[in-house]
């Protein structure tokens, strides 16, 4: 005679074979990695946009590389969400995941809100502020890119050193972004005399100071995620 089934018994099973079924860590840290790959590909072509302003061929091609990045980075935002979804163990805590890509992909819509600044107010010539917000954002970026980069390796004490060594360098960039874009504003309502190009070149500057701030809350994120599983 076939012993009774205690009652739940086949429910205490249903959700750890539902778990078997599920892939237990996804492929994160490759997403994490392409995505930070267009975040510098993006901040490049912005900087080769402004350096060659005044070249309307070469900064429509430039303008259309980062929409490109910035489209192809919304793809993999997508990706990483939906395997959030799917997968039953993640590699590092589901909020820091999703924390981390949703602030990397701010970044890129950052650089693709100041393309698209530049063409829809019609300015005409860089400023040397410009050039500067722009050079400290790309850097920021790239610091970003390799920090990420390290996230796979954070349990060796010496991938985990060189991630925190990364955030800090963004913190001390995006002080840099802060000093210069205090500057720039006091000298434009100070100098600038034409009000629609000062507002114009203030949109302009307070966007581009924006992207090393988002850099920095991806560092901040990045510090914690080490700081928890290293």
């Amino acid at each position: 005679m076939t012993s009774p089934v205690p009652h739940g018994a086949a429910d205490d099973k249903t959700p750890m074979l539902f778990g078997k079924l599920l892939p237990r860590e996804g492929n994160f840290f490759q997403l994490f990695d392409q995505h930070g790959a267009l975040i510098v590909e993006g901040a490049r072509a912005f900087i080769l946009l402004i350096e060659n302003y005044a070249n309307v061929e070469l900064r429509e091609k430039y303008a259309a590389e980062v929409g490109n990045a910035e489209r192809q980075a919304d793809r993999i935002t997508a990706e990483v969400n939906r395997l959030l979804h799917k997968t039953f163990i993640t590699p590092i805590d589901r909020e820091q995941i999703h924390g981390l890509i949703n602030a990397m992909d701010d970044i890129l819509d950052l650089l693709q809100d100041a393309t698209e600044t530049l063409s829809l107010y019609d300015v005409h010539h860089m400023t040397d502020e410009v050039l500067r917000l722009g050079d400290l954002s790309a850097k920021c970026c790239e610091r970003v890119q390799h920090a990420v980069s390290l996230l796979a390796q954070i349990s060796r004490s010496e991938a985990a050193e060189a991630a925190i060594k990364t955030c800090e360098e963004i913190d001390r960039l995006e002080s840099d972004a802060d000093r210069v874009m205090r500057s720039a504003m006091s000298k434009l309502f100070r100098e600038e005399k034409d009000v629609r190009e000062l507002i114009k070149l203030k949109a302009i500057y307070e966007q581009l100071e924006s992207i090393s701030d988002r850099c920095e809350d991806v560092a901040n994120l990045i510090e914690g995620v080490v700081l928890e599983n290293s």
